[in-house]
């Protein structure tokens, strides 16, 4: 394999994205742009908002929280995390996340190796609104997701 070339993505570049919660981010950088080592993407989630308890089966996951207060369920584990706090989900680890705050949260997430980006570009090419669960099934199909329970506000 060939080693990908050096790489720039501007602020407001990259692919837009709709989330199954009330959010949308950008993909920032795929497959195709790092030789599959590694996906990144920017996300907005509403307060309140984070996706259901799920599992990768293909990457690990990290989280930098880039504006924002979020909780995460890493396992057992419930972790709060404000504006510049990480966290990291290795691959098989039953996970979730949710915006605790009371604004906008933003989320830099970056995934490795990549592949990530076909779970939200197929569910965004498929979504009839902002949360449809035939466009989610299809979408976890094809990005190696498995969803193991509800969102935190659920819990």
């Amino acid at each position: 394999m060939t080693e990908p070339p050096p790489t720039t993505v501007g602020p407001t570049e990259g692919t837009p994205i709709i989330l199954p919660t009330r959010g949308y981010g950008l993909v920032k950088l795929g497959a195709a742009d790092s030789g599959g080592a590694l996906s990144a993407f920017e996300l907005v989630l509403e307060p309140g908002e984070g996706p259901g308890a799920h599992v990768h089966s293909r990457e690990h996951e990290l989280w930098y929280v880039l504006d924002g207060e979020f909780r995460f369920l890493l396992g057992d584990a419930l972790i709060h995390q404000p504006t510049g706090g990480l966290a990291f989900g290795p691959r098989g680890t039953p996970h979730t996340f949710q915006n605790v705050g009371t604004t906008r949260g933003r989320l830099l997430v970056i995934t490795g190796p990549a592949g990530l980006e076909d779970f939200f570009l197929e569910y965004d090419r498929r979504a009839s609104g902002p949360y449809d669960a035939q466009a989610l099934v299809a979408a976890s199909q094809a990005g190696g997701l498995d969803f193991a329970g509800p969102p935190l506000r659920s819990r």
